[in-house]
């Protein structure tokens, strides 16, 4: 099975932070994501020049998509971009790290994601959407979705009126499966209505942390991730440091999370979701899909960034064959 996934196309700028003083002088509350515009995106990185900086292509879903493909996965991604050398060069990222690009060019700035990261590992992130935001189902091709057996998008994306509803409803009737993070409690408490249409009428396969299972819910995640399950086809929630529960056919399974030197849990979600739909377009069980899940979010989080090292790859690969031979 082959897999294209559509998300926020965001440039990631990371900023390692001394201390969580820094997120109270600036009024942001840690781990949320706030929405800013572009002035005040480059106020942030003006202000904090002198931490330590990295930049990568990111957005939670060309992260998964990017992970699928080291791992040997057919990989797609859709996106907008700006016209800049940004956009330029997350292409070509893109295109290196094994996806096929399909992208959206525009007049000006790509979007670009400010993640803070605390010394304990947590991030906080300060996103400007650019042209991300604008794109369309009308300008997504049903002969790119035809390519593709499974479709992955990020809750992110219910914001997005022309895009969001039509291109699950044109996925659905392709005879696509469709995949669905809903990346941030605050997205779940303010689209509850439409993700309890949207959700048991399009979704196979449902990814969730605890705090998003819950505002969904109502529920503690391991009541949560049974609930959602008889809603979908498949529901995984992440618990932390706790690890991962998985819902599926009246069965829940809990992989444990692996043993991790945490330096930076930006991508940890993003990877989980790779590893775990790797398995699943493979055939494998709920419970090989969630061990793959583990591996690579337990690497993720090693690393400072939403990218695992290269030299790691094929050390994790090896992994991933022992899990599906067991």
């Amino acid at each position: 099975m082959k897999i294209i996934g559509i998300g926020n196309a965001l440039l990631d700028v990371l900023l390692r932070l001394k201390s969580d003083l820094t997120l109270q002088e600036m009024g942001v509350k840690k781990g949320a994501m706030d929405l800013i515009d572009e002035s005040t995106m480059r106020e942030i990185q003006k202000a904090q020049a002198g931490l330590q900086r990295t930049e990568v292509p990111g957005g939670s879903v060309c992260n998964t998509m990017r992970a699928m493909a080291r791992l040997g996965a057919e990989a797609g991604y859709i996106g907008k971009i700006g016209d800049d050398p940004y956009g330029n060069s997350y292409e070509t990222s893109v295109r290196e790290a094994g996806v096929d690009p399909f992208f959206i060019r525009t007049r000006g700035m790509s979007g670009c994601s400010t993640i803070l990261v605390s010394p304990d590992g947590e991030r906080t992130m300060a996103t400007f959407l650019g042209p991300a935001a604008a794109l369309s189902s009308e300008e997504i091709p049903d002969d790119v979705l035809r390519r593709y057996d499974c479709l992955y998008l990020e809750g992110y994306l219910i914001s997005n009126g022309p895009l969001f509803l039509p291109v699950l409803k044109r996925a659905k009737n392709l005879g696509l499966k469709i995949a669905l993070d809903l990346s941030n409690f605050t997205i779940v408490n303010g689209f509850r209505n439409l993700l309890k249409d949207v959700i048991p009428a399009y979704v196979d396969i449902l990814f969730s942390n605890e705090s998003e299972a819950e505002a969904y819910t109502g529920l503690p995640a391991r009541e949560a991730v049974d609930v959602l399950a008889k809603e979908v086809g498949i529901s995984v929630v992440t618990v932390g440091k706790d690890g991962a529960l998985a819902g599926s056919n009246g069965r829940v399974i809990h992989e444990k999370a692996l043993e991790s030197n945490v330096v930076d849990t930006t991508g940890a979600g993003d990877h989980f979701a790779a590893g775990f739909l790797y398995g699943y377009l493979l055939g494998a069980t709920p419970e090989q899909s969630a061990r793959i899940g583990s591996l690579l979010a337990g690497n993720v989080i090693e690393v400072f960034g939403a990218q695992i090292a290269e030299e790691r790859w094929e050390q994790i690969k090896l992994k991933v064959e022992e899990v599906l031979r067991k």
